[in-house]
């Protein structure tokens, strides 16, 4: 059932920039130089209108868009589809113990030890540092009135400044600029697919790129791990950032806490996720408003009428329903994590369709969210789809995953954008650059390759 009543499309209306998906198979070097290009170029573009497809490119895999399939890899039979083989090959290097990379029992106990760190009470009590971050980004956004900026390398140096702060916010023996750098270094080198990866070769078969971002790797845990310890020595902050939390936290049932290893890449994980995905989300949705001037300058009215020159806080966030929705209809079309995938366990059944242990299980989630039979006109930006939430069909809308390894972070990144994205469309106008719109490209998350170049000057 379409979960959207937007009026039918003309050819003549434009829509925002998409990934152009193929028409044709692919086979181990074509998917292997996608792979290494843009990962969603490995969806065809039948997939946005088919619930199920199914293949071979050195492995059996089958590529899911059916939100009854979706919800039984995801919450019902979940135990037998973990993370992928290349998923883990990825991101091991970078947070190898951390509950994202974990499974089984590791880890659901981590899981229950870090679910009260974002407690909504926690989450709302870290909001001012977010206020904090959008009057900074504001300030610096002010500088470039009346020229093009790049808005995704703002928004990633305030979501940075945010996640810095909520995690070691002390900052004593916390090397920032050396931890993004690693980060930005990770990615760009270490977070590609290879065709090692397609073909099943045995992790301990070196990759190259992978090699390459190791220094980077080793140099941001030995500044984690040192800050970590630092702040054993030196007790808590007065307010509690995420770093004291964990590290007050227990598993309820074991009394388990973690250790230093395990605090690190739980920690790196959230600097990682929490600013990359936020950054994007954000960019997309500034990138979206100057796509449509009339949606923004909607957006910016209902933030000056509640801000009324303030930067937004977290008791503002209820009053700002059209800037949540932009941000909802952002992580539609552009989701961070835009491509999951899952290695089946056991025998099953998806969509009539046999499954064998050791198959891949695709969850393209870009082609759900842009599916023919799941949205209407699903290429369009149109921010009224979520204007009643509870419309949205579960399973057809997973920018956070579902189930019981949905993302921890999720109210964290939500609250933020909201934040963020209300107090710049209440102080600055964007708007488009002729010829540089930004090309979605995922490689670990889906990023504006060449940045979001908008125009800006005072609202």
């Amino acid at each position: 059932m379409p979960t959207s009543k937007a009026a039918p499309l003309t050819m003549l209306e434009k829509v925002p920039v998409r990934v152009p998906l193929h028409n044709t198979p692919l086979g181990i070097l074509a998917s292997a130089r996608a792979g290494q290009r843009n990962v969603l170029e490995l969806i065809p573009e039948i997939a946005t209108r088919q619930p199920m497809l199914s293949g071979r490119t050195g492995k059996r895999w089958h590529m899911i868009m059916d939100p009854e399939a979706l919800k039984r890899v995801l919450r019902d039979r979940v135990e037998d589809y973990p993370k992928s083989t290349v998923t883990k090959l990825i991101l091991e290097q970078a947070i190898g113990d951390s509950m994202f990379v974990a499974e089984g029992a590791e880890w659901l106990w981590q899981r229950r030890t870090a679910a009260p760190v974002f407690s909504h009470r926690n989450v709302a009590a870290l909001a001012p540092v977010m206020t904090a971050a959008a009057e900074r980004s504001s300030a610096r956004i002010a500088a470039s009135h009346g020229r093009a900026a790049d808005m995704f390398t703002e928004m990633v140096a305030a979501t940075f400044e945010v996640i810095s702060d909520v995690t070691f916010s002390g900052g004593e023996g916390f090397d920032r600029s050396a931890v993004q750098h690693a980060i930005e270094d990770y990615i760009s080198h270490a977070a590609k697919v290879s065709v090692l990866d397609l073909l099943g070769v045995p992790g301990w078969v070196p990759r190259p790129g992978r090699i390459l971002a190791g220094a980077a790797m080793r140099e941001m845990k030995r500044i984690a791990d040192e800050a970590i310890e630092s702040r054993r020595k030196d007790g808590r902050c007065t307010v509690p950032d995420l770093l004291d939390l964990l590290l007050e936290g227990e598993d309820p049932k074991t009394g388990r806490k973690m250790s230093t290893s395990e605090l690190r890449d739980n920690l790196l994980t959230f600097i990682v996720a929490g600013h990359e995905t936020t950054a994007l989300t954000l960019s997309w949705a500034l990138y979206l408003c100057a796509f449509d001037q009339g949606v923004q300058q909607a957006a910016r009215t209902e933030a000056q009428a509640v801000l009324g020159g303030n930067a937004a806080t977290q008791a503002d966030i209820a009053n700002l329903p059209l800037v949540r929705q932009i941000i909802d209809e952002a992580l539609r079309l552009y989701p961070p994590a835009a491509f999951l995938s899952r290695t089946a366990q056991v025998a099953d059944e998806l969509c009539g369709r046999e499954i064998k242990a050791g198959d891949t299980v695709v969850l393209p989630i870009y082609a759900l969210h842009r599916h023919h039979m799941l949205w209407d006109n699903p290429d369009q930006f149109d921010p009224a789809r979520f204007a009643d939430p509870k419309a949205i069909e579960r399973f057809s809308y997973l920018p956070f995953g579902d189930g019981p390894r949905v993302c921890i972070g999720a109210n964290f990144a939500l609250q933020e954008a909201v934040i963020i994205l209300a107090t710049l469309l209440a102080r600055h106008r964007f708007s488009a650059v002729e010829g540089k719109d930004p090309k979605p490209v995922m490689i670990l998350t889906l990023r504006p390759e060449g940045g979001v170049w908008l125009k800006v000057d005072a609202a």
